[in-house]
């Protein structure tokens, strides 16, 4: 008569089993874990990013154009127009020591405005026409040099060729970010748009400050986790 022992293989098999479903939980636990400080980090900044948002709001004016379409002859009818129209502000606005100040420069100027931007098109053989207004606009997340505007409302004066369903072109006309005279040109050093800035709103501007969040980090601690099962 044979006698087989089997209870210690049970037992070794009920245990390693038990093993197998803690680590499991460890890291089910330890995914939703990271998860939620991910999402928590994310809520943090995206509130972050509308605080910014609206503060700057109260204290810059933006440049917005609008392209009839995205063909190339159109496109360039785009630039030409936003040079004339900078061209054509750019002596009373510089001497603007406020935003209530340069808001009320563009929006007494809107005709002239019109009537710059449409001598433009008209030199050049469009017939379409344009139209100017002042006034709250969406902006995308721009970056403009090393500083990085978040998306949202902004007043702006908005400049719309033809349609206005082409690419746009944005930028920031008070504090002046965007020309040197005439010419279109990114302000690096960002020295007026310090000088309206508080030190933690131009500190979040500075274009390294990502707003995007990574979930870079919670992939590696699951990964480490398995590893280790």
């Amino acid at each position: 008569m044979f006698y087989h022992h089997t209870g210690n293989r049970g037992t070794d098999h009920y245990g390693n089993g038990k093993k197998c479903r803690r680590k499991k939980i460890t890291v089910r636990a330890l995914a939703a874990s990271a998860c939620a400080a991910v999402l928590l980090a994310g809520g943090i900044q995206a509130a972050r990013q509308v605080s910014v948002q609206q503060s700057l709001a109260k204290k810059v004016l933006r440049f917005h154009v609008r392209a009839n379409s995205d063909s190339v002859s159109d496109q360039i009818l785009k630039y030409q127009v936003r040079d004339e129209v900078a061209a054509c502000l750019q002596e009373e606005l510089i001497q603007a020591d406020s935003l209530s100040e340069s808001r009320q420069i563009v929006a007494a100027s809107l005709e002239e405005i019109e009537n710059t931007a449409q001598g433009v098109l008209d030199a050049k053989g469009s017939d379409y026409s344009v139209k100017a207004s002042i006034g709250e606009e969406w902006f995308p997340q721009k970056n403009y040099g090393r500083f990085c505007f978040p998306q949202g409302k902004y007043e702006a004066l908005v400049l719309e060729i033809g349609s206005g369903k082409g690419r746009n072109w944005w930028c920031v006309m008070y504090p002046n970010m965007c020309f040197s005279g005439s010419v279109y040109e990114v302000d690096e050093t960002g020295k007026e748009l310090k000088e309206v800035l508080d030190e933690e709103e131009y500190r979040q501007v500075i274009k390294n400050k990502d707003y995007k969040v990574s979930f870079k980090g919670l992939n590696n601690l699951v990964k480490k986790v398995k590893i280790r099962r």
